[in-house]
């Protein structure tokens, strides 16, 4: 199949752009300027050149794929906006031709808030404890034929949310938890992640969501624990208080962060046959670290 991938560059935009790659698709990525096209070309996937504030300039790839894969996000003021002009242009594209193509779209599990149980996706109609905005686009794509994908907190490849872990245990000597660390994240893995996605695309469902968590349920102070070992920190924790951390990373990321989270992907394991490979932030958090020491240039 071609595939086209918004935000090709980006963290989880590469993996997923990868996966559909190693699976024996055609891929063109989204890329904003040269250098991150070139780093697209290293990995056998067509850079296309432009900029999701003007959709015309990526128009023709995305009018002749097969999938079109929205992983793109502008963390800035325009955030909603651009999301909204992407979900629709990729809708209406897809809408057009003899064959309907189909749009996957990336959300998130922060959507279903704070929870003491475990859920799953029969909760996502009723959930948006976050960005609430972004629910409304995943009903237009669901509406629509398309699918959505909700990535618990992705980790893996020198990124994700544990390089606040890292970060902050070489910065503080110690890694800075939200709150007291009782809580849980859900998780996963990028090639995890971009595996479901590229599942997804293949399987010829439409209209389904999926979340994409792995099945551990470390809590956030024995994750971030492993990460202060592996910085040579010996395990030393923060607990910040919720204005300190609004202070540093901005009130809707650290409400985010003091989630409590259990999410379940048997839905994703019993429609599309997907089975996470990797064992959790906790089961190899060195290997984690040195690769996000090595994208930092130490």
């Amino acid at each position: 199949m071609k595939i086209l991938v918004t935000g090709a560059t980006g963290y989880v935009g590469l993996a997923v752009a990868e996966a559909f790659r190693r699976r024996g698709h055609k891929v063109a990525g989204l890329a904003r300027g040269e250098a991150k096209a070139r780093a697209l070309h290293l990995r056998e996937i067509k850079s296309v050149v432009g900029d999701m504030k003007d959709p015309q300039s990526y128009a023709r790839f995305a009018k002749t794929a097969d999938v079109l894969v929205h992983c793109a996000a502008e963390h800035s003021a325009e955030y909603e906006a651009l999301d909204r002009l992407t979900v629709d242009f990729l809708l209406k594209t897809a809408a057009e031709g003899p064959q309907r193509r189909v749009v996957i779209y990336t959300s998130g599990v922060w959507l279903y808030g704070s929870d003491a149980r475990v859920v799953d996706e029969t909760a996502a109609a009723s959930r948006a404890e976050l960005v609430p905005w972004r629910a409304e686009h995943e009903k237009k794509v669901l509406a629509a034929g398309g699918l959505v994908i909700r990535p618990g907190c992705v980790y893996g490849r020198a990124g994700g949310l544990p390089a606040f872990w890292f970060s902050g245990a070489l910065e503080r000597g110690a890694a800075p938890m939200v709150g007291d660390g009782a809580n849980h994240w859900a998780t996963v893995h990028a090639d995890d992640c971009g595996e479901l996605y590229a599942l997804a695309a293949e399987s010829g469902l439409r209209g389904e969501l999926f979340n994409a968590t792995d099945p551990t349920r470390f809590t956030v102070r024995e994750m971030a624990e492993q990460a202060s070992l592996a910085a040579g920190k010996k395990g030393a924790v923060v607990a910040l208080p919720p204005a300190e951390a609004e202070t540093l990373y901005g009130a809707a990321l650290a409400r985010g962060l003091s989630l409590d989270q259990q999410v379940d992907s048997a839905k994703a394991a019993r429609l599309l046959g997907w089975k996470p490979r990797f064992l959790g932030f906790c089961d190899d958090t060195p290997r984690y670290y040195d690769a996000w020491m090595a994208a930092r240039g130490a």
